[in-house]
């Protein structure tokens, strides 16, 4: 009996085209450790009960005020009919009062509320290269400026050139050149402004507290002035809501914005604390204002930081500081 061949493996030629891929054309594997992944913070929202209670407890403040304002007066009238009518003028003056004041916080908000929305509106129109979006947000930005008169030469400049620009980023970019960057100088002043009361205070009071609340003043009366000249102008409400935005932003983005830029401002102060500690605390506020003035503007900017260059700490402190104190970083 013979034994059976062993058996062989089938090889079926095939003829190579020259254009088919090779194991050396395939895309290299990304490493995920330079990847940068988006993260959105979520934003804190009170719950529907949280609401619904600040809304019960409200109206029974508002319902106890007007049955004691009701009862005070009609007692006086009754008691004395010219005391009781000068009383129901001075009751119904405050209602005005209170009517115009709630009016003057709802346009602040509106102001504010439309500065955000022109700022996404920018945003997605530069991240979808939507030309007739961004044309919107221009004319949106056009119209919130309208009423100054001193920004009509720059209308002017962007109506004129802004027929010439054929994308999204051209025409944002020409906005944000053209109407913003007078009024970034402008904010850049407050911001010097700002920081240099700061760090005086702190450097020749000695008080406990004054620093402190120069400080909180400085800062509050910055985020105002910077809101109003980028054209958000708001009351006392807004201004605390406004100021819960920057520093909710500060927080979101202070450990990466800040850096080496916040650093050498600070560092400049620890060598100057090292001659006076008041005067290396008064440079270490002057820092910390200025990029509390820098989110201020992140946060009140209708158009993001994209032609323009966003300004730095460093800068703002050594203009700020410029004659006070030797910072070290101004002769740079």
């Amino acid at each position: 009996m013979t034994e059976a061949a062993p058996l062989k493996p089938l090889l079926i030629e095939r003829e190579e085209a020259a254009d088919d891929p090779t194991p050396a054309d395939a895309p290299p594997v990304p490493d995920m450790a330079d990847a940068t992944i988006p993260v959105r913070l979520p934003q804190p929202r009170g719950s529907a009960l949280s609401r619904l209670a600040a809304w019960a407890f409200g109206m029974l403040f508002s319902f106890v005020i007007s049955v004691a304002a009701w009862d005070f007066v009609t007692s006086l009238l009754t008691t004395n009919t010219v005391i009781g009518t000068i009383a129901l003028v001075l009751v119904g003056f405050a209602l005005v009062m209170a009517l115009a004041l709630a009016l003057r916080e709802a346009a602040g908000f509106a102001r504010i509320a439309r500065i955000d929305a022109l700022r996404s509106r920018a945003e997605a129109a530069a991240l979808a290269a939507d030309i007739k979006a961004a044309r919107a947000v221009v004319s949106g930005l056009t119209a919130l400026y309208s009423a100054r008169p001193e920004m009509a030469p720059a209308r002017d400049r962007l109506a004129a050139r802004g027929a010439e620009q054929f994308d999204a980023d051209g025409i944002l970019g020409l906005a944000e050149m053209e109407l913003l960057a007078p009024l970034d100088q402008a904010v850049r002043r407050e911001i010097e402004g700002a920081a240099r009361q700061v760090a005086t205070v702190t450097a020749l009071v000695p008080l406990a507290l004054a620093d402190v609340a120069t400080a909180l003043y400085a800062n509050l009366r910055m985020i105002r002035r910077i809101a109003a000249l980028y054209g958000g102008r708001s009351g006392t409400l807004g201004s605390l809501r406004l100021m819960r935005h920057v520093f909710g932003h500060l927080l979101a983005t202070g450990a990466l914005a800040a850096g080496d830029d916040l650093i050498h401002s600070v560092a400049g102060g620890g060598l100057l604390s090292k001659i006076s500690r008041r005067f290396g605390e008064g440079v270490v506020n002057g820092a910390l204002t200025a990029r509390v003035g820098v989110a201020a503007m992140e946060v009140c900017r209708p158009l993001p930081f994209r032609a323009a260059p966003r300004p730095k700490v460093t800068n703002l402190v050594s203009r700020g500081l410029a004659g006070l104190f030797d910072t070290g970083s101004d002769k740079g």
